[in-house]
């Protein structure tokens, strides 16, 4: 159904809300994650990623952590020369990384995962229980009905 642009507010699009919602939040995460964790945000997102569902490939980490494969593969470089992460060669891709957490970086993760718990409860705490629950499964409907709607359209992880 065409709109008339000139009654179309971009600052009431959805998108643009949730782009909005998303920097906005970013940028305490990220101040929250070096404060607290001493970590910066890609390799924390990738830590978090590598630390809740190991061992995962350069793609699968990218997917995971809402990164592209360059950044993910980068950061998870960092997280290796740290310590934090081991990487190893993948049994069935010959070509392919196993990236696995190591015991420092399980100390750190912990540390990692308390931050993303208490920004979570932060950014969300003008809502009351009845509202987070429906805001989780309305955001949980949009995400499958984006991956439903980008699997044969697009790669996710370009």
């Amino acid at each position: 159904m065409p709109t008339n642009t000139d009654t179309v507010s971009l600052e009431g699009t959805f998108t643009h809300r949730l782009h909005t919602l998303s920097k906005l939040t970013d940028r305490a995460t990220q101040a929250a994650y070096l404060a607290d964790a001493d970590i910066p945000f890609s390799e924390g997102r990738c830590l978090a990623a590598i630390g809740a569902f190991s061992p995962l490939s350069v793609k699968d980490l990218a997917f995971r952590a809402n990164l592209n494969k360059a950044q993910a593969s980068r950061a998870a470089q960092t997280l290796v020369d740290q310590g934090l992460v081991r990487k190893s060669a993948s049994v069935t891709d010959g070509r392919g990384v196993v990236l696995t957490i190591t015991a420092k970086g399980k100390r750190v993760w912990q540390r990692l995962m308390t931050v993303i718990e208490r920004r979570n409860v932060e950014i969300t705490s003008c809502l009351d229980a009845l509202e987070r629950q429906a805001l989780d499964q309305l955001i949980d409907r949009l995400v499958e009905h984006a991956r439903v709607a980008a699997a044969g359209t697009c790669d996710l992880d370009s």
